[in-house]
């Protein structure tokens, strides 16, 4: 049976994986990611034959957990119990079990890119049951646990979960015959404790499974396409500004040409037009691409040409995400631009200035608002 119940759960947690990798990918999978720990304290009593309140005694535990899946999850864990029997010893009976948990809400309501608020789990485990005695020694058996999880994700980061787990835990081999292990309320004690588990960082930036839009190398290619365009663009309006202003110089010069005043007669030509180059990025990404290093180095060369010119660098976000890490990945954006100025073009930090604006609306498609905005400034 308890075969049957791990086969199931695992099964159903990567259906649901497959099922939601057609809408969304999830980032923090590493082999390294969402680890946690747990440290938790109650009570545990006597299923039947026992007033309850009246039998209840202390009970303790630390676990470890490896979440596999947003739905499924793994993890091994170890319980003390004191005065459950009438041993002198300061433990009366442990238990170290493995289990596996399904997080019903996720299961039924699909995973939404961070931790609800609150969450239900069902979790099923066997262990090594162990009884210490005095005189004849101690004895052991093997165990099943069944129970709930009600978790409370703790913070902004969801780093902290604060969970309330009642459980039964039968011993399978009890007063029978020890080569018949049954499920049995004779044997069997109910658990209820409170935990607080931490979850370690991820290598996705949080402490939990992120959701990200998958992209295929179609859309990618077509969107490089419709930049490369755009900036063909760009250049073909610099060659006619450029044009444009030579011919105006031209007509000037024929102007003074025919003018018979003896005066010299300068003529200046002022135009409003402020250079920028645009960095695009991957999305949760703030390193800038070798595709888009030309893009740098366009500004880079301007300001040496013009060493009393500034640069005004602004990063931005897509709105996927919370808030708080976009806009930190926005500024980060931008002071990923300025130290390749810095240190690759030896631009002086004195002429940079690097801001992030949190998320942009600048583009029709948010997905085109994963970039840092280089504004050049003339010098007075």
């Amino acid at each position: 049976m308890k075969r049957s119940v791990f086969a199931l759960a695992l099964s159903m947690g990567i259906f649901t994986m497959h099922a939601q990798n057609d809408r969304t990918a999830l980032e923090g999978t590493r082999p390294g990611d969402n680890w946690s720990i747990e440290l938790k304290t109650g009570a545990v009593t006597p299923l039947t034959h026992s007033a309850f309140f009246k039998n209840v005694r202390p009970a303790f535990g630390v676990g470890i957990g490896k979440q596999l899946t947003p739905i499924f999850g793994l993890g091994i864990q170890g319980m003390g119990y004191v005065n459950t029997t009438a041993s002198k010893t300061a433990f009366d009976a442990s238990e170290v079990s493995v289990f596996g948990k399904v997080n019903l809400m996720n299961f039924f309501g699909s995973y939404t890119g961070e931790p609800r608020i609150f969450e239900i789990e069902a979790l099923t485990g066997i262990g090594w049951l162990h009884y210490y005695q005095n005189g004849p020694g101690d004895t052991n058996s093997w165990s099943t646990r069944l129970g709930l999880n009600l978790n409370f994700n703790l913070g902004e980061e969801k780093a902290w979960t604060f969970g309330i787990k009642p459980a039964v835990v039968y011993d399978m081999q009890g007063d029978f015959n020890r080569k018949k292990s049954r499920f049995n309320a004779n044997n069997a004690a109910f658990e209820l404790t409170a935990g607080l588990t931490y979850h370690f960082m991820c290598s996705n930036g949080t402490h939990h499974f992120t959701t990200m839009k998958p992209y295929d190398p179609v859309e990618i290619g077509e969107l490089n396409d419709a930049v490369n365009n755009l900036r063909s663009q760009l250049n073909d309006k610099d060659m006619q500004l450029n044009n444009a202003m030579q011919q105006a110089n031209n007509l000037q010069r024929e102007l003074a040409d025919c003018r018979t005043q003896a005066a010299n007669i300068e003529t200046v030509v002022k135009t409003n037009r402020i250079p920028e180059s645009i960095i695009t990025f991957r999305q949760g990404k703030s390193v800038v691409d070798a595709s888009q290093l030309p893009n740098v180095e366009r500004v880079a060369t301007y300001m040496k040409k013009h060493p009393e010119a500034r640069v005004i660098i602004k990063g931005y976000a897509s709105p996927e995400g919370n808030l708080a890490f976009n806009e930190k990945l926005a500024n980060a954006r931008a002071e990923s631009v300025k130290t390749i100025l810095v240190k690759r073009y030896k631009i002086s930090d004195t002429r940079i200035t690097a801001e992030g604006q949190g998320i942009g609306d600048m583009f029709s498609e948010p997905d085109w608002n994963r970039v840092s905005i280089c504004t050049i400034e003339e010098g007075k």
